[in-house]
């Protein structure tokens, strides 16, 4: 036997399909989308940077290893190696924004 329209299930199933109607109706209205950038090429010099973060990073920790801890900085001790590595990550996080 069908449901009849004055059971209980059936007055919430009809209301909450008039709740969602209503909320359909009186969704804030969507964001505008952004501009795209301009998506050329980065310049050269972005390119020579990046590189150049890498590589001194490198030798930095190279040359803490080999002078036993003597340079590049002897005040900082141990913490040349977290140097060397911050420089060298920074250039690493340049190639995310790097667009050949």
């Amino acid at each position: 036997m069908p449901d009849s329209p004055d059971k209980p299930e059936t007055k919430a199933r009809a209301q909450k399909s008039a709740d969602k109607a209503l909320t359909k109706k009186s969704a804030k209205p969507r964001k505008k989308k952004r501009s795209p950038k301009p998506s050329g090429p980065t310049p050269p010099w972005y390119k020579y940077l990046m590189f150049t973060f890498m590589v001194v990073g490198l030798l930095w920790i190279i040359v803490f290893y080999v002078t036993q801890g003597q340079f590049p900085v002897p005040i900082l001790g141990n913490w040349n190696i977290l140097v060397g590595f911050g420089v060298a990550i920074l250039g690493f996080l340049m190639t995310l924004r790097w667009r050949g």
